[in-house]
């Protein structure tokens, strides 16, 4: 039953990247959420001391966020990498224009997926991912991955979203069918564990709840839709939703309506972490640090 429920839930790779490859063009009408946490995740460099020489950008999508970390370190090489060639072929449109007009950082676009970095190791002073590692089947590895292509005392900084992610829309699937109609995601505390045991260090952790409201069910889907976040679960369902499932749908939603609108609820979470120094070698003896004063 467990491997069901893991086979289930499992996302479809090829599904996600034909999402957003379809989301392309119109996705930059509909990320109004994916912008507002990327700005609140540049919010959270003032904090930070760090002058990368390289980035690599995962998930960069239509190149906001990429142009906005450029304006940020216009004398950093960075690499946006998304899994979606449609995504990188606006990015490349709008970067051309930004160069042009602004100068500053050198950028380069990688199509790879994020559980398997096309990189080298420890070559990287900043990594930065905006709402995409709950695309990731195996977070743990993932964490390991982005570990080795990060120099020593190399930043990692990502978000995502948490289990109450779409809370409203889950409650009102029950009882629909036997589909798996959502996505899953992780708990911020297991994220820190993670981070630690793919050998990160001093994991800051957060999250806050931020809600968008609509018209009607319709509205809520067709958002999702467009910025390619629908299901790509393996245990979707295979074509469209019939005139009485959508019926309960609707119905189940419709009490959660307050003041006029139907809410739509979003957990994001938002992580950084350092690549410390090694505490052994590559041939496993020990790192033992000291000092001493000359007389």
């Amino acid at each position: 039953m467990d491997e069901f429920l893991i086979d289930k839930h499992q996302v479809d790779k090829r599904q996600v990247r034909r999402a957003f490859n379809r989301a392309a063009a119109d996705y930059n009408t509909a990320a109004v959420l994916q912008r507002e946490v990327c700005s609140r995740m540049l919010e959270r460099l003032e904090y930070i001391k760090l002058q990368p020489a390289r980035i690599l950008d995962v998930g960069s999508g239509t190149g906001w966020g990429t142009r906005q970390l450029a304006q940020r370190y216009p004398n950093a090489q960075i690499i946006a990498l998304d899994m979606a060639i449609g995504m990188l072929h606006i990015a490349r449109g709008r970067s051309g224009w930004w160069q042009k007009l602004f100068g500053g950082a050198k950028q380069t676009s990688v199509c790879a997926d994020l559980e398997a970095l096309p990189l080298a190791a420890n070559s990287l002073e900043m990594v930065w991912s905006n709402l995409t590692v709950q695309w990731c089947n195996d977070l743990p590895a993932t964490f390991v991955e982005l570990h080795r292509v990060l120099k020593v005392e190399g930043l990692l900084m990502f978000s995502t979203f948490g289990p109450d992610t779409l809370k409203e829309l889950r409650l009102a699937f029950n009882g629909v069918d036997q589909h798996n109609h959502l996505n899953r995601f992780a708990d911020m505390h297991d994220l820190g564990d993670m981070l630690v045991h793919g050998g990160f260090a001093e994991p800051v952790m957060d999250m806050e709840y931020l809600t968008l409201t609509y018209d009607d069910v319709r509205g809520v889907l067709q958002d999702l839709k467009t910025i390619g976040a629908h299901n790509v679960t393996a245990g979707r369902a295979h074509g469209l939703m019939g005139k009485n499932a959508w019926a309960r749908l609707i119905e189940n939603y419709e009490r959660l309506r307050s003041n006029g609108k139907l809410p739509a609820t979003f957990e994001v979470v938002y992580g950084h972490a350092w690549k410390p120094q090694p505490k052994q070698t590559s041939d496993g003896r020990a790192i033992i640090k000291t000092s001493f004063k000359l007389k």
